[in-house]
């Protein structure tokens, strides 16, 4: 018995082994169709999203100008979609930061949500207005820089897709990628979001092992806050991650 049970524990580890193996294999060859991908997918996806999309998602179309992020072409966004779709919704006071296309915002509102979505693209808060209309779907949009001309109250679940790229924004649509040299955009958020929040809140962000993440982490726990993931999922580009954003403890 004993023999058996150590050949069976033997088999075990070797197994885990040759898993272990197998995933140090796979990142070069991750890391190659990455390269790839940047290399000949991103110039033809530039060219194709240089005019006016249509796009629909779960019963939600939406006309996406170039200066707005595509969700249809991103992880990220639907990502965080699946996961908001998991939770109750109906009469929550919702806020999407940084809605883009507002297909999250639009899916919540759907779901029977009171919902706010903002952008400080002015491109992205006219398509929104315009998508709101031919969806028949309520929604508050506001044109805000985060939380700067958002009325000062708490909302139950904000949903943000933020950008994390360092480099300092210079056009309204890179405002959806980049976050500034240094992350400002993250010292921004979390400096104002505790007075968007209560004890109950749920705050999710959906990051990608592309960015600074210790950065973030920093920034929010030098404001209070930690980011706590519940989901992670990886792809043959890149591993996204959904993070919680919860206060932190005393």
């Amino acid at each position: 018995m004993l023999q058996s049970s150590n050949l069976f524990v033997t088999s075990k580890l070797g197994y885990h082994l040759q898993l272990s193996t197998f995933s140090l294999k796979l990142k070069p060859l991750r890391r190659t169709i990455k390269q790839l991908t940047t290399r000949l997918y991103k110039p033809l996806l530039v060219k194709y999203l240089s005019t006016t999309r249509l796009y629909t998602y779960k019963g939600i179309r939406l006309v996406i100008p170039p200066a707005v992020f595509h969700p249809g072409f991103f992880f990220s966004t639907r990502l965080l979609l699946r996961y908001i779709a998991s939770l109750p919704l109906k009469n929550k006071l919702f806020l999407e930061l940084g809605a883009g296309s507002g297909l999250i915002a639009m899916y919540a509102a759907r779901q029977g949500a009171a919902v706010t979505a903002t952008d400080i693209n002015p491109v992205a808060i006219h398509s929104l207005e315009l998508n709101r209309q031919s969806n028949r779907i309520p929604l508050t949009i506001i044109n805000s820089d985060l939380f700067t001309h958002i009325p000062q109250q708490a909302f139950d679940l904000i949903a943000i897709n933020p950008p994390y790229y360092k480099k300092q924004p210079q056009t309204p649509a890179d405002y959806a990628w980049y976050c500034g040299e240094q992350g400002e955009y993250f010292q921004q958020l979390f400096s104002g979001l505790q007075h968007y929040i209560h004890a109950q809140s749920i705050v999710l962000m959906v990051l990608c092992d592309g960015c600074d993440i210790d950065m973030i982490k920093d920034m929010a726990g030098e404001n209070g806050f930690e980011l706590n993931c519940v989901l992670e999922r990886k792809n043959w580009v890149e591993t996204n991650f959904i993070f919680k954003v919860d206060e932190l403890t005393s």
